[in-house]
């Protein structure tokens, strides 16, 4: 049955007013919220009819109406009004990423901080590489006859050194040459293909100098595995019990404990959408079939995304939340790679 615009109007009045309301969705309040008068009966078989076709739900407690993930899926895609932010939360952004703050890490850590108090739902923030680092220059920095410092630049920029002990004596010329083989069969890979090029030198090295190359490829490999680890920071977990669908203390415990607990877990947006809503059991981890997750991304420059997401119940304001995390990384964008904010926008209330 293909839905009519009357059933599309019902199901938005529904979905609306229920995440309002929290409570379920009756004939006669609807009959108050439509555009053209239509009786409580042709109401009722207009819900009965969206019941069937699995839109919406029915509790058996009640005579009103709930959405199915299914009506909310619909909702989002094509029922739902897109809003901008008020001047009054574009304001309070940008004065909030004005504030100094040193590193990238920083930024991303207090930007789950900022998304869960505007939006008022937990809230989680990941650095992601968009593809893994690798090293794209070793230098070898003799120190004594029995150390050295190694250092690494990385892709992403970022430039690492560690002082490594030898049990031989090793000279400090031949260090340079050392060097030119790192940089000549290590660089651009990643650790599993270092250990390969690793062996296949085995043969080709003396035994003193295989086993410092041995050390740096080591040191290397931890360096890369840490650098490539996302980090995943959590917010205002706790904000999950001001909402009637976690009242239930053993369910919001479980929501709680997961985000923080397996908070490397939390869904990470697919293809090149800025705002991704998942819906109830889109969500593949069983602990969130019964929540709902908006989320964003946000450009941070050297070979970096940001992604921030949003926790809540399904029954979330998606409207709100997209516009204020769609409005959020946008200033993100532009604050990492062009050291501004962006121009406030029309107040679309």
């Amino acid at each position: 049955m293909e839905l009519t615009e009357r059933k599309k109007q019902i199901l938005k009045v529904v979905v609306e007013d229920y995440i309002s309301t929290a409570e379920p969705v009756g004939s006669k309040a609807i009959a108050e919220q439509l555009s053209s008068k239509v009786s409580s009966a042709t109401i009722r078989n207009e819900l009965a009819d969206l019941v069937e076709l699995g839109y919406l739900e029915q509790p058996h407690t009640s005579a009103g109406r709930v959405p199915s993930p299914k009506g909310y899926r619909l909702y989002v895609n094509e029922l739902m009004d897109h809003k901008g932010v008020s001047e009054e939360d574009a304001a309070q952004i940008n004065a909030t990423l004005a504030e100094p703050m040193a590193q990238a890490e920083q930024v991303i850590a207090k930007a789950g901080q900022m998304v869960s108090s505007f939006v008022g739902y937990p809230s989680y923030a990941v650095a992601d590489h968009k593809s893994a680092a690798v090293v794209q220059r070793f230098e070898l920095i003799p120190v004594d006859e029995t150390s050295f410092i190694a250092v690494a630049m990385l892709s992403d920029k970022r430039v690492k050194s560690q002082l490594l002990h030898t049990q031989l004596p090793i000279s400090a010329e031949k260090l340079p040459e050392m060097s030119h083989l790192l940089n000549t069969h290590f660089t651009g890979i990643n650790v599993e293909q270092m250990n390969g090029r690793l062996m296949n030198l085995s043969d080709q090295v003396d035994g003193q100098w295989f086993l410092l190359l041995n050390q740096v490829v080591e040191y290397v490999g931890d360096l890369l595995t840490e650098a490539n680890h996302q980090q995943v920071f959590t917010n205002g977990t706790s904000r999950l019990l001001q909402f009637p669908e976690f009242h239930d203390v053993d369910k919001a415990h479980n929501l709680m404990s997961f985000m923080v607990d397996n908070k490397e877990n939390l869904p990470m947006p697919q293809g090149e959408s800025p705002v991704q809503i998942l819906i109830g059991p889109e969500n593949v981890n069983e602990a969130l079939k019964e929540s709902s997750v908006v989320i964003a991304s946000y450009d941070i420059g050297d070979n970096m995304r940001g992604l921030v997401g949003v926790v809540g119940p399904t029954r979330m304001d998606y409207a709100t939340v997209a516009a204020r995390l769609s409005y959020f990384a946008d200033s993100l964008s532009r604050m990492f790679g062009k050291q501004e904010l962006p121009p406030k926008e029309e107040t679309k209330e």
